[in-house]
C-alpha cells in the first residue's frame, strides 16, 4: 500500500496542539448569540416528487446576515414525532437531487439536506469580503474571522437545526447530522457549536487542521490558502490568526455528542493527519472507520455502520 502521510500507528496518536486564539470561545458565543436573535422566516414548498412512502418539499429560510437558505426536506408518511438527520453537502457542491434521501426517509427518518451558500445549489450569499480573494471560498474574507466565508456556513448550519427544530413531526431529542468531505467538517462544526445532535456522523471531514492540510494535501481544495499566500505571503501571520476560528481541530473538545467517522489512508485532498488530528481531540464516545484503500470518497461499505448507528442512537434499536 503506498503511504504519503503518517503510518497508521503513528495517526492513532497524533496530537498536534490548539492554535485557538485567547477570545476563541467569546468569538463563537457572540457569533450564535447574534444569530439566535434572527427570525427564521422559513417557507416549505411540496414538490410533486414520486416516492412512495414520503413527502417531499422545497425549504428556504434565513441564515446569517442575510442569506437565504435552500434545502430539501424530506418527510415519511408516519405518525410523529421522528428521528431526524440533517445532511450537509461537499465543497462546491448542492443538496443534490431527492433520490438518495429517500433511503433514510424510508427507514422513517425526516431528512432535511441543506444548500451551503453560495456554493452550487440555490442558497445566496451576501456576504462582503474586503479584498479579493483566489477562486474558490476558502479566502473569501480571510483577513478577518469577522468576515471570513465560513463563519456565515457554519451558523447557516446551525440554523438548520432551528428549522427542523421547529416542525411539529420532529422530535427535538432525536436529531442526528452526517455529511462528507466540507459536509463533514461542517458536521463537526455544528455538533461543537450546537449541543441538539445526539448524533455526528462526518465522513473523510475537511475544515480539519489547516496547517498540516497545507503541508501534505496534494489537490484542491485546501490549496487555494497556499494559492493566496503565493500571492500574498506577507499576510501569512493574519490567514492563520482568521482560519484557526473555524479550524475543526480547535472545535473537537467541545462536541458532546457520539461521533462515527471514516478516513481513507489515501487520502490525498482530506490527509488522514488532518482527520486523525481533530478525531484525537474528540472526548466524546467516537469511532473511526479506517479504509486503507482508499482515497477521498464515500464507501459503500461503510453504509451499514451509519444506518447501524442512526437506529441504536436515534431509534434505540439494534446493537453496534
Amino acid at each position: 500500500m503506498p503511504l504519503y502521510d503518517k503510518p497508521l500507528e503513528e495517526l492513532v496518536v497524533y496530537d498536534p496542539p490548539l492554535t485557538k486564539e485567547p477570545d476563541f470561545d467569546d468569538f463563537w458565543a457572540k457569533t450564535l448569540a447574534e444569530s439566535a436573535t434572527a427570525p427564521l422566516n422559513a417557507e416549505l414548498t411540496p414538490v410533486d416528487y414520486p416516492a412512495i412512502g414520503a413527502r417531499v418539499y422545497e425549504v428556504s429560510y434565513d441564515g446569517w446576515r442575510g442569506a437565504r437558505i435552500c434545502g430539501w426536506y424530506i418527510v415519511p408518511d408516519k405518525p410523529g414525532p421522528l428521528p431526524t438527520l440533517v445532511q450537509y453537502h461537499g465543497y462546491s457542491g448542492s443538496k443534490g437531487e431527492v433520490h438518495p434521501y429517500l433511503m433514510w426517509a424510508l427507514q422513517g427518518y425526516a431528512v432535511f439536506a441543506v444548500d451551503v451558500r453560495g456554493q452550487s445549489g440555490n442558497s445566496s450569499d451576501p456576504g462582503q469580503y474586503t479584498g479579493g480573494h483566489v477562486s474558490g471560498w476558502m479566502t473569501q474574507g480571510i483577513m478577518d474571522p469577522e468576515e471570513y466565508y465560513y463563519r456565515g456556513v457554519y451558523v447557516d448550519c446551525v440554523r438548520a437545526l432551528d428549522f427542523v427544530c421547529s416542525r411539529p413531526e420532529v422530535d427535538a431529542s432525536r436529531i442526528g447530522i452526517m455529511g462528507v468531505s466540507q459536509g463533514g467538517g461542517l458536521t463537526l462544526a455544528v455538533a461543537a457549536l450546537d449541543q441538539r445532535p445526539i448524533l455526528a456522523m462526518p465522513e473523510v471531514p475537511y475544515l480539519c487542521h489547516y496547517k498540516r492540510a497545507l503541508d501534505v494535501a496534494m489537490r484542491m481544495p485546501y490549496l487555494e490558502i497556499a494559492n493566496y499566500l503565493r500571492r500574498w505571503p506577507k499576510r501569512e501571520e493574519q490567514v492563520w490568526r482568521t482560519l484557526s476560528y473555524f479550524d475543526n481541530l480547535n472545535l473537537a473538545e467541545r462536541i458532546s455528542c457520539p461521533v462515527l467517522m471514516t478516513v481513507g489512508l489515501q487520502d490525498d485532498i482530506c490527509p488522514p493527519s488532518t482527520v486523525y488530528a481533530v478525531f484525537n481531540k474528540i472526548k466524546a464516545t467516537k469511532q473511526m472507520e479506517v479504509y486503507p484503500y482508499h482515497n477521498h470518497e464515500c464507501v459503500d461499505a461503510h453504509w451499514e455502520t451509519k444506518l447501524r448507528w442512526a437506529h441504536y442512537y436515534l431509534q434505540g434499536q439494534g446493537t453496534l
